[in-house]
C-alpha cells in the first residue's frame, strides 16, 4: 500500500504565491501590457512586488504599463492581498462546488484560523468587506480624480488606487503618484481609511460587523484596536513634530495641508506605501520612525505585512510580566498563554534575522547611504513600498534579495519556519538546569 505524502499547507501556499508571481511576470511581458519596453527582470520585480502587496518598483506604472498592464498589476495586488486560497474558495462556492477539507486547510493556514467552519464564515465576510470598501473608496476618489483626468481616466485611477490602498500595496497608476494631492481632503481622508480597514485583519472586521459592544469583543480585537489607535496617534503627532519646519516636506505647506499630510504619512508607513511628501527628503529621525513602523506592520489575517501589531503587544506584555515577577500575562481581564509569547519571540527573532541579513547583503554589494539601504529592506519586509529612491539603484543581485525579502514578508516568517523545521515528538526528557542571561 502506497503512502501518500501531502505537502504542508504553508508550503503549498508559498508555491501558489510563487506561481502567481510567475504568471504575473509572463503577463507583464506581453506586448499589449507594455507602453514602453522593459525586460524580464523588471517584470519579475514588479509582479513580485504586486503579489506581495509591497509597492516597491523599478519601472513607472503610469509610464511603462498600458491600461492592460495596469489591470494585470491591480489583479495581482487583489489576489496577493486577499490570499489565493480565499479566491479559490470563493470561486468554488460561486460555482456551487463543495469546498473540501484540503482547500479549507490551506485557507485556514493562509488566514491564520484554527476552525474550518470559522474559515468559511470568514470568507463570506471578506467578500462583503472587500466589495463595500473598494467600491466606496472608488466612488469617493472619483470625486477628486474625474475632474482632473476625465470620466474614464478618473474612474480607472480611483479604482486602481482603491484596490491598492485597501490591500496596503502602495502602487499608484498616476504619473506623479499622490504628491500633487497633498492638500486634497478627499484623497487624504479616504485612502487612509482604506489603509486602516485593510490592515485591521478580517477577524477584527468580522467582530466589528457582528458585535456592537466593546465588552464583548475578543481579546485579540481589543488589542488590535487599541494598538492600532496608539500607533496611528503617536505616528501622526511625532511626524508632525519632526517635519513641521522641514523645508523639503511640510515646511512650505499651509497649516491645513500640514495637518492632512501629517495624518496621511502617519498612517501609511505601517504597510500602505503611499506618500504625499518626498520620502527621500525626510529627516533622519523621521526615517528611523518609519522603519520602526514598517517593521511593526499591520494585523494578523490582514492585507498588510510586518511583524504584526499583536506580536509587539504580546512581547511588551511578556516583558512587563517578567519585570513584575509574574508567571502569566494579562490584558483586559484575560490571561495569555505562554506559547503565545514563545510564538511572538520566534516571529520577532526570525524577522530580525531576515532584515539584518538583507541589510548585510545589500551593503556588501551596493554603495549607498546606510539609512537608505536599511529603509529599503525594512520596507520590503513589511511589504510597505515606501522608498528613499534606492530601488532604482539595485542591480540583479540586489533585486533578487529584495524579492526574497518581500516574499518572506508576505508568506510570513513562521510559515517559512513551518516547513523548514521537522516536528518530532520528544523521546527523551533531560533534567532541567539554569542558563544565566543578561
Amino acid at each position: 500500500m502506497r503512502t501518500v505524502v501531502q505537502a504542508p499547507p504553508p508550503l503549498v501556499l508559498a508555491a501558489l504565491y510563487a506561481a502567481l508571481i510567475g504568471l504575473g511576470t509572463l503577463g507583464l511581458m506581453q506586448p499589449p501590457a507594455q507602453k514602453l519596453p522593459f525586460g524580464w527582470g523588471d517584470a519579475l520585480f514588479t509582479a513580485a512586488s504586486a503579489v506581495t502587496v509591497t509597492g516597491l518598483g523599478v519601472i513607472d506604472v503610469a509610464g511603462h504599463l498600458s491600461l492592460a498592464g495596469q489591470a494585470i498589476v491591480a489583479t495581482l495586488i487583489q489576489l496577493g492581498g486577499l490570499g489565493l486560497m480565499t479566491f479559490s474558495v470563493l470561486v468554488l462556492s460561486a460555482l456551487g462546488l463543495p469546498v473540501g477539507l484540503t482547500h479549507s486547510s490551506f485557507l485556514r493556514e493562509d488566514l491564520n484560523q484554527t476552525s474550518i467552519g470559522e474559515v468559511l464564515r470568514l470568507v463570506r465576510v471578506i467578500l462583503r468587506v472587500v466589495l463595500i470598501c473598494e467600491l466606496a473608496g472608488t466612488a469617493v476618489l472619483a470625486l477628486a480624480f474625474v475632474p482632473v483626468h476625465g470620466l474614464a481616466g478618473g474612474l480607472w485611477h480611483a479604482l486602481f488606487q482603491a484596490v491598492s490602498a485597501f490591500n496596503n500595496a502602495g502602487f499608484s497608476s498616476m504619473p506623479d503618484g499622490l504628491l500633487p494631492w497633498v492638500g486634497d481632503p478627499l484623497v487624504n481622508l479616504s485612502l487612509p481609511a482604506l489603509f486602516i480597514v485593510g490592515g485591521l485583519g478580517y477577524g477584527v472586521l468580522t467582530e466589528l460587523v457582528r458585535v456592537r459592544s466593546w465588552r464583548r469583543y475578543s481579546l485579540h480585537a481589543k488589542l488590535m484596536l487599541l494598538g492600532t489607535g496608539v500607533l496611528i496617534l503617536g505616528a501622526v503627532l511625532i511626524f508632525a513634530a519632526l517635519e513641521w519646519r522641514n523645508p523639503a516636506t511640510l515646511g512650505p505647506l499651509g497649516t491645513g495641508e500640514k495637518l492632512l499630510a501629517s495624518w496621511f504619512q502617519g498612517v501609511t508607513p505601517r504597510t500602505a506605501g503611499f506618500n504625499t511628501v518626498d520620502i527621500a527628503k525626510l529627516e533622519d529621525s523621521t526615517t528611523t520612525l518609519f522603519m520602526a513602523l514598517m517593521l511593526i506592520g499591520a494585523g494578523p489575517t490582514s492585507t498588510g505585512g510586518g511583524i504584526k501589531v499583536t506580536t509587539i503587544i504580546v512581547m511588551a506584555l511578556a516583558t512587563v510580566a517578567f519585570f513584575r515577577r509574574q508567571t502569566e500575562m494579562h490584558a483586559f481581564g484575560r490571561s495569555i498563554a505562554l506559547d503565545q509569547a514563545l510564538k511572538a519571540m520566534a516571529l520577532t527573532a526570525i524577522s530580525v534575522v531576515v532584515v539584518f541579513t538583507g541589510v548585510f547583503l545589500l551593503t556588501l554589494s551596493h554603495q549607498g547611504d546606510f539609512i537608505d539601504i536599511a529603509f529599503e529592506v525594512a520596507s520590503a519586509f513589511g511589504t510597505v513600498g515606501l522608498s528613499r529612491g534606492f530601488t532604482g539603484h539595485l542591480d540583479g543581485f540586489g533585486r533578487a534579495v529584495i524579492i526574497v525579502i518581500m516574499f518572506v514578508g508576505r508568506v510570513g516568517p513562521l510559515t517559512l519556519g513551518f516547513f523548514l523545521a521537522t516536528r518530532q515528538p520528544a523521546r527523551v526528557r533531560y533534567p532541567p538546569t539554569e542558563v544565566y542571561l543578561g
